[in-house]
């Protein structure tokens, strides 16, 4: 017997919102309209057109990534397939790892390691506070460990591990191959993968990149791509086998049909980037951070995270006590068509500055939009004094953030 047609069968014009909403959470982000054009060509995955957009993919890519290594590889699936790429790839079943944790995106490198059959040892962070150098470097007398797992940005609480730098130096000069996810920081904050010593890095399209979700970038260097290349053992994953996928990004050759439409975006993306320069958009992003940080206090918010360790590319907000950050985040979807993210087990709302989120048009539209819902919750706050605030620190002529 055939099966019956669905009761109702919707178009997506009947599910998304007539207006579209401005998403200003934890990613996804906005994208440019030239990035958004690009994701709606289609062309040959193999053959010379293709070949010509990966090559500028992987030169983009090596400046964005900060390093000279020939392995920049794209991942057809989110910040997390590159993740899982780089420790399937770089973690030797059996292999001593350390994964510094300090929230869930942490703790996820943590579990593929151990799901690859490495021997995990979890250096825990105390809660709203940055790995300290100091205790990695202890950590790692303690045994002979040959992978390190860290994230720049831990986006579920908001932390910002700020001694990145010393931290991945300490690994290489122990041996080890320092593995970094860089999803919600590249292209936001200074990261510099060779002078740094890292091995791998992580970051997805989504988010300070803004490009689309769905296809992300991995770097490996040289150190890294030699113990690939000397791997004994069969790798459990085919499509995230990096020697497969060199073939596609390297050789000209084929693995798999790549997401042609995702790597257009991506091109333009990263095109978009390197126009502006990093200089100018680390620049961008500290100040619009800054500026809607110092609104969302003046209105009579607290920030989640101690200053020291705060991460400024997405910002971590506690709602007063007695409301609801569901409910607020709610309102402010429908009535105000503004989306921002909540958390994972923690009563706040996070606001995310990556990429086109950091504009100064958003910003307002947002912190506005934040004020008014909690107040409509029921809560007191200095709507006023939180914009005006914003309004003077996006007030400096060495910035464009229009």
């Amino acid at each position: 017997m055939p099966l019956l047609l669905p009761p109702s069968v919707m178009s997506l014009d009947d599910i998304l919102p007539q207006e579209p909403l401005l998403m200003m959470g934890a990613g996804p982000v906005p994208i440019p309209h030239k990035v958004s054009y690009a994701n709606s060509i289609v062309i040959n995955h193999l053959g010379e057109t293709m070949n010509k957009v990966i090559e500028q993919v992987k030169a983009m890519g090596r400046y964005v990534f900060q390093t000279e290594s020939e392995h920049v590889l794209g991942v057809a699936g989110p910040g997390s397939a590159a993740m899982e790429m780089a420790i399937a790839n770089l973690v030797t079943p059996g292999e001593r790892v350390l994964s510094i944790c300090n929230g869930y995106f942490s703790r996820r490198m943590a579990e593929m390691a151990t799901r690859v059959g490495g021997l995990v040892t979890v250096l825990e962070v105390p809660n709203f506070e940055f790995a300290a150098a100091a205790a990695v470097e202890e950590a790692l007398k303690g045994g002979d460990y040959k992978v390190v797992t860290i994230v720049q940005g831990e986006t579920s609480n908001t932390v910002f591990n700020r001694e990145l730098e010393a931290i991945t130096r300490l690994a290489h000069a122990q041996g080890c191959v320092a593995i970094v996810d860089a999803v919600c920081t590249l292209s936001t904050m200074p990261l510099e993968m060779d002078a740094w010593k890292v091995d791998a890095v992580i970051t997805g399209g989504q988010k300070g990149l803004s490009s689309i979700p769905g296809v992300s970038l991995l770097a490996l260097s040289e150190k890294a791509w030699r113990k690939i290349e000397s791997r004994k053992h069969v790798l459990t994953h085919w499509c995230l086998d990096a020697l497969l996928a060199d073939n596609f990004w390297n050789k000209k050759s084929y693995h798999y049909t790549a997401p042609v439409s995702g790597v257009l975006a991506l091109h333009e993306a990263l095109r978009l980037v390197c126009e502006e320069t990093l200089p100018k958009r680390f620049e961008r992003h500290l100040v619009c951070s800054k500026a809607l940080q110092n609104g969302i206090e003046a209105m009579g918010l607290e920030l989640l995270v101690p200053e020291a360790a705060r991460l400024n590319s997405v910002i971590g907000i506690k709602v007063p006590v007695g409301i609801s950050a569901d409910a607020v985040r709610s309102y402010m979807s429908r009535v105000h068509r503004v989306e921002i993210s909540g958390s994972f087990g923690l009563e706040i709302v996070r606001i995310g500055q990556m990429g086109e989120q950091s504009r100064a048009h958003n910003l307002f539209r947002t912190l506005h939009a934040l004020g008014a819902s909690i107040q409509y919750a029921g809560a007191a706050l200095d709507l006023p004094a939180g914009i005006a605030e914003l309004e003077k620190g996006l007030a400096q002529e060495s910035v464009t953030v229009a």
